[in-house]
């Protein structure tokens, strides 16, 4: 049966017929929406669905991965509405293309940030050159272990990959890093990977909120926008449990000294003893400062149950859902979690 699919940036309801598809119906309807292929190979037409199913026919995993799919894009040209929809093309500022590489490193330098979050950075000695987004992560594995996903906590332009390692309870990977890796020993790497990277040519205000290890994508993203000469108002919240969880925050104040844009939030969760400092859940202290999120770019990194509700606050401030960037494996609200624990 037909459905009705509203499209974001034409603002328009087009009627899908049984067997059609939202690209061949919109392009009819003589609604100028971006394609190339039309066969799902070349992902020109990727598109970000708001609400409603589809079914996808056959496509290259090229045009779309399936780590695109979890994050819910889908190609206008293989799309059949199996309800009613609203989908919105890809803007061009959402799209990054870096070529996947396996590199083979060597740890450079290993520094302790807190009683359990490692800071590793890593020399590339082969695979390279190595260019990434603001955000993104890679599959890491260090001396004969499983290889896991870590944020690049660097700016894409610095020598040294910069990861930040939390000893998880369980982990054995996590508690690799945190013991027993060395100065010296090999890692090999896969990426870059992920979608929840900066969006350098929005203009409007960010909001990078942060728990935990969750600081590393975060620092890459607010570093790499000042350094690049972002204007508009950045605020970071950064949400441990206590005092001895924060770490990074000098490295921050001095970058709010230079950059009036930016400000510094440092919230505790469950802080021991007398403090000064913001205590709560850390959505709940975003909501305090924020009456309205609309327009706001938000990039949310930590766990899981921060994410989540960070991001059910930001909708309910009025965020849109393509203004929400958190990528699977931090299980944002309504996302697919992939696996990455230790």
């Amino acid at each position: 049966m037909p459905h009705k699919v509203h499209v974001r940036q034409a603002d328009r309801v087009i009627v899908v017929a049984d067997g059609a598809t939202i690209l061949e119906t919109a392009l009819e309807a003589g609604i100028e929406y971006p394609f190339g292929c039309q066969s799902g190979n070349c992902g020109a037409c990727k598109s970000r669905l708001l609400a409603g199913e589809v079914e996808l026919q056959e496509y290259s995993e090229f045009a779309l991965s399936d780590e695109e799919r979890t994050q819910g894009l889908v190609l206008a040209c293989r799309a059949m509405p199996q309800s009613d929809c609203k989908v919105a093309w890809l803007e061009l500022d959402e799209t990054v293309q870096h070529p996947l590489r396996q590199l083979a490193c060597r740890v450079a330098e290993l520094q302790q940030a807190t009683h359990d979050i490692r800071i590793v950075r890593l020399a590339i000695e082969a695979g390279g050159p190595y260019t990434f987004s603001a955000g993104q992560y890679a599959a890491v594995a260090f001396p004969g272990q499983p290889p896991r996903d870590y944020s690049m906590a660097n700016r894409p332009e610095e020598a040294l990959l910069e990861f930040h390692v939390r000893a998880m309870q369980g982990g054995k990977v996590s508690h690799f890093v945190n013991r027993e890796l060395k100065v010296g020993d090999r890692v090999t790497l896969e990426g870059p990977m992920g979608l929840a990277y900066w969006r350098e040519t929005h203009g409007g205000p960010i909001l990078a909120v942060a728990g935990g290890s969750g600081l590393a994508p975060i620092k890459s993203i607010v570093e790499t926008a000042l350094a690049r000469g972002a204007l508009q108002p950045i605020h970071l919240y950064f949400g441990v449990r206590e005092e001895r969880d924060v770490y990074g925050e000098a490295g921050f104040r001095a970058l709010a000294e230079r950059h009036r844009n930016l400000r510094v939030n440092v919230v505790l969760s469950e802080a021991k003893g007398p403090t000064k400092r913001r205590t709560g859940p850390l959505h709940e202290a975003v909501a305090q400062d924020f009456p309205t999120l609309d327009g706001c770019k938000l990039y949310l990194a930590g766990p899981p149950v921060m994410v989540d509700a960070a991001a059910k606050l930001a909708e309910r401030l009025g965020a849109r859902k393509e203004d929400i960037h958190a990528d699977p494996f931090y299980s944002a609200h309504e996302l697919v979690a992939k696996g990455a624990a230790g």
